[in-house]
């Protein structure tokens, strides 16, 4: 009984020794800005805290967008495949921490055998008969690798946060998919601002080519006046062709992220709303509990850590308790499960590689060369999340400034043509005149759409930057399950 209470002793005695390896420590990203470099005129909001971070989108306030998102997230192939991969490596780590575990398994066997009354003699002074035997075993066995350095551990701490990595890839795949969705319908609501520009200059520009044609009529102006006119509204006309083809090719690729074919997809004319929302916007740091790109990037690096050790591992006997059986064996069924009938067994095996060419080495070489790349990775990602915030930040401040004064142009041009009009009708301007100031009215028009396009574009470069909005995040499914396992 000591020698079964030793054996069943030890998966305890090994749990409390450390597991072989180094221990995981996120590592420091050296060279941290300590805040972003911007204009002296940019001014940063208050953190709207009742807005959930995942809906970044509704800042916004367009209920359109949120009708898009939404489905989005509903339909989206790249998203169910996300969420397939994250289910995956969520049972892939709950099997492996089922490891941390014996295996418990029932048998059970009945036979009933004729033996041969020729076989060979076991006693030559007693002769063989034919004999008719019957033979019950059910038994429990009980199979266990005693984890006395570690390796199981270090294998289900590699498996968790190979999961966790998975669940922040699905909410960078998330947040991507949103924002390339937002950035889409922004692209199509700023084209059909120009669409309306265009279309609202082609009907003042064929309504000075009627008049151009009735002065002609009455020899107040010239032919080449109106081939002018004319050349001017065919190609009003030509542009709004090229915009309402690129119109087109943005609702195509909003269909697509909202799992429906392009060709049943349309969505009616709008424009943008007024103001992009403003962000407010931390010290860089604040990047690391926010980007889900980061966040994957940081879990590789635990998993990767935790390989070494498991690799590290092999130079080490591994000890398995052999399957420990415990059942009954009997030639009736009326005495099976009596005290004569009882059978058991228990025992540890142990098992030492004493060479192999330099596999374990190159083992270990293999995890350690792993985890030298996913902490390269690590700060690759903190790099590039820094500099897309600060992109769009110094974007933005341009695009403000170029805004205010684009107002001003469109103001300016908008006077001019109503001067050149009255001139015109008044016989004191010529149509070539007219058509160019026209031409400049219509490109400032477009041009201030432009900018309030990008200033849209921006705001959601940020936002995706920023991973997706800057309120706390909650722990997501996956850390909930995994902690519940």
């Amino acid at each position: 009984m000591r020698y079964i209470s030793l054996l069943l002793s030890l998966p305890l005695m090994c749990a409390a020794c450390s597991s072989i390896g180094p221990d995981y420590n996120r590592p420091a990203v050296s060279d941290m800005p300590t805040a972003w470099k911007t204009e002296t005129s940019w001014k940063s909001s208050s953190p709207a805290d009742s807005d959930p971070k995942k809906e970044w989108w509704k800042s916004f306030g367009d209920k359109q967008l949120d009708e898009l998102e939404a489905k989005c997230l509903k339909d989206s192939p790249s998203l169910k495949v996300s969420l397939a991969r994250l289910d995956q490596a969520l049972a892939q780590s709950n099997a492996h921490g089922a490891a941390m575990a014996p295996s418990v398994a029932l048998n059970a066997g009945a036979s009933r055998n004729l033996i041969s009354a020729n076989r060979p003699l076991g006693n030559y002074s007693v002769p063989n008969t034919s004999t008719v035997q019957n033979d019950f075993k059910p038994n429990l066995t009980v199979s266990y690798e005693v984890d006395w350095l570690g390796r199981v551990r270090r294998d289900v701490e590699s498996a968790r946060a190979s999961a966790e990595q998975a669940a922040a890839d699905n909410e960078n795949v998330r947040l991507v998919l949103t924002a390339q969705v937002a950035t889409a319908y922004f692209q199509l609501r700023q084209l059909d601002e120009e669409i309306g520009f265009v279309s609202g200059s082609i009907e003042l520009q064929q309504k000075v080519l009627d008049l151009t044609s009735f002065r002609r009529d009455f020899g107040a102006s010239s032919e080449s006046d109106l081939v002018v006119q004319r050349a001017l509204v065919e190609s009003s006309g030509a542009q709004l062709e090229l915009l309402k083809n690129q119109r087109k090719q943005s609702e195509d690729l909003l269909a697509t992220l909202t799992g429906v074919p392009a060709s049943s997809f349309t969505l009616s004319a709008g424009s943008l709303p007024l103001l992009p929302p403003a962000i407010p916007v931390d010290v860089p740091a604040k990047l690391l509990e926010r980007r889900p790109d980061i966040a994957s990037a940081e879990r590789a690096m635990a998993a990767a850590n935790a390989q070494i050790g498991l690799a590290k591992a092999a130079y080490f006997p591994s000890l398995i308790l052999n399957p420990a059986l415990a059942g009954f064996e009997s030639n009736s069924l009326s005495n099976l499960f009596s005290a004569p009938s009882l059978v058991w067994s228990i025992g540890v095996q142990a098992t030492q590689t004493l060479f192999d060419g330099g596999r374990n080495r190159a083992g270990v070489d293999f995890a350690q060369a792993g985890y030298v790349a996913s902490v390269a990775n690590y700060r690759q990602s903190v790099l590039v999340a820094i500099q897309e915030a600060q992109d769009a930040l110094s974007t933005l401040h341009g695009l403000d400034a170029a805004r205010q004064k684009q107002d001003g142009a469109v103001r300016d041009q908008n006077k001019a043509y109503e001067i050149t009009l009255l001139r015109y009708k008044e016989g004191l301007d010529n149509a070539l005149t007219l058509a160019t100031i026209q031409q400049n009215q219509l490109s400032a028009l477009r041009v201030q759409s432009q900018i309030r396009g990008a200033q849209f574009l921006s705001t959601v470069n940020l936002l995706k930057a920023l991973g997706g909005g800057w309120q706390e995040v909650e722990a997501n499914s996956a850390e909930k399950k995994l902690s519940r396992n």
